[in-house]
């Protein structure tokens, strides 16, 4: 076949279903992953605004106990594995080619097969609900996220449905990590060494290497619950001899640095936002990436501070508590470089800006919640209550999803070649920043005051408290729709957008029009 055969034939891409059934192309993957985590989004937070509905007023109003805990269970797992993994594995799909100067990710068809394992798994994990009605099984997983024995080896068929799904989540994610690092280290422009990548790429770079280190770990202690619940093991299972809390030790080794896993993409892409609308280069780039890499390893070796009540010996006790809190010196120093780049910068507050700025105040809370959970004396307090609860909604909310919104009004004019309405945006930032403090601040004072998480009902002295909580979190569920109709608006039509969206970014995804052509780089740039 001659080049030019060979070009018209690459060129010729399929229109209609099979495009985006048999599509290899990046950009179309990562708008399908994207696509993917705000429907999930949106199921999983209606999920939990049916639990904040139960718990308006003290007393079983709307549901049973069990459904209450399957809510649970679900949400948890949805925002988890198909609402935030798969929104940053979408942007990196998107903007690493656009980044590093390549003209696709390096394995195409594993990508096209990263992403269709998704709607599978979000099937097994929501289908239980739909079976019960039918009489078949009694619901959904009712263990929350972490499927803790014994409750997940006497649980229903929502167990297995559960583990089947988590098979198939984690099949993706390392498939979408071997892509990204072959990618990384294989495709870069020429003159890009590592040390001249965005911090975007260095984020997704540690989440990848952290995702092969602890996935299977997961997968393992999975497949051991399965094997104590229909083939007569006892791994797990006291009365067997089995140890109840391996399962903890082998789910939070990979529980713990799932969290950084959720995070660091985020802590990549920030200080491009910042960067951008300060109008100044990124504050201290190097200190940035080594914080990743501490930050990264020690996530590995801090997991047993989950369960610091269970009756871990002192010697373990003060060695997760240490190394737990030496994970804030890296984090300080992202905090500090993200604080010193805006610093005297001509700043400007568009949307991207504003979920940016917000996100550094209230992601630190999340941090500094974190340190008081860190502590073995402070944690035996507060361990299981909402102060919990609230904590991590600081860090996989505001750090997490708010820091994922930054980056959609940052990047959502290169994907579409159209500008979003700026009104509906800062209207969108405010009332969720708003109602995401009205939801979360009265449960930091619910676990202070001793309510347990995870029940349906409650004690009279804490309703005040919990009917703020349940107003908060309407309004904020409510306001994520205008998310929505902007981002459907924008996708529709609009002013045009520029190739350089924002007049103070930099990067090569900004040297190209909006939107980019189906082939981003024909000829790769040289970085000089």
């Amino acid at each position: 076949m001659s080049t030019a055969t060979a070009a018209h034939h690459h060129d010729d891409h399929p229109t209609g279903i099979m495009r985006w059934l048999t599509t290899t192309n990046h950009k179309d993957i990562g708008t399908m992953y994207l696509t993917f985590s705000l429907i999930m989004f949106l199921v999983g937070g209606s999920m939990i605004l049916a639990v904040r509905a139960e718990l308006f007023q003290p007393g079983l109003q709307l549901m049973q106990p069990e459904f209450f805990n399957q809510l649970i269970g679900v949400h948890a797992l949805v925002m988890i594995f198909a609402a935030l993994m798969p929104a940053a594995t979408g942007f990196a799909n998107w903007m690493l080619p656009l980044q590093l100067g390549a003209p696709d990710m390096a394995l195409p068809r594993l990508n096209n097969w990263g992403f269709w394992l998704l709607p599978p798994a979000a099937i097994l994990l929501t289908a239980p609900f739909i079976l019960a009605l039918f009489g078949i099984g009694d619901g959904a997983i009712a263990t929350g996220w972490t499927f803790y024995t014994p409750l997940s080896v006497q649980g229903g068929i929502g167990v297995d449905f559960a583990i089947f799904a988590v098979h198939l989540l984690g099949i993706s994610s390392v498939m979408g990590s071997i892509n990204v690092l072959v990618t990384i280290f294989n495709m870069r422009a020429p003159g890009m060494t590592l040390m001249k990548m965005p911090l975007f790429a260095w984020g997704w770079m540690i989440t990848a290497f952290l995702l092969i280190a602890t996935i299977p770990v997961l997968a393992g202690a999975v497949t051991m619950l399965l094997t104590d619940r229909h083939f007569g093991t006892h791994f797990f299972d006291a009365a067997g001899g089995g140890d109840p809390i391996l399962f903890q030790h082998l789910f939070w080794f990979f529980g713990h640095p799932e969290v950084y896993i959720l995070l660091l993409p985020v802590w990549g892409l920030i200080p491009h936002i910042l960067s951008a609308f300060s109008r100044k280069p990124t504050y201290g780039y190097k200190a940035q990436i080594y914080s990743f890499w501490a930050i990264g390893i020690l996530s590995v070796v801090v997991w047993a501070h989950h369960f610091f009540t269970v009756g871990l010996p002192i010697p373990a006790l003060l060695y997760f508590m240490y190394s737990t809190m030496a994970i804030s010196l890296p984090l300080a120093v992202l905090f500090f470089c993200w604080i010193a780049t805006m610093w005297k910068g001509s700043m400007t507050f568009e949307t991207p800006m504003l979920f940016a700025t917000g996100w550094i105040i209230l992601f630190g809370i999340g941090g500094l919640t974190g340190l008081i959970l860190a502590d073995v004396a402070a944690d035996a307090q507060y361990h299981h209550s909402y102060f919990v609860v609230a904590h991590f909604h600081y860090t996989l909310f505001a750090g997490g999803i708010m820091g994922i919104m930054a980056g959609v009004y940052y990047w959502l004019p290169k994907m579409t070649g159209h500008m979003y309405s700026e009104t509906l945006g800062k209207l969108h930032f405010w009332l969720t920043a708003i109602a995401f403090n009205v939801t979360f601040i009265p449960q930091f004072f619910l676990g202070l005051a001793g309510m347990p998480r995870r029940i349906p009902d409650y004690a009279l002295q804490f309703s005040e408290f919990n009917m703020i909580s349940t107003i908060g979190a309407f309004t904020l569920g409510l306001s994520q729709l205008i998310m929505v109709y902007n981002i459907v608006r924008c996708v529709r039509g609009g002013k045009k957008a520029e190739a350089k969206v924002w007049e103070g970014a930099e990067g090569l995804e900004w040297t190209l029009p909006s939107p980019p052509p189906y082939h981003s780089f024909t000829e790769q740039p040289v970085i000089k």
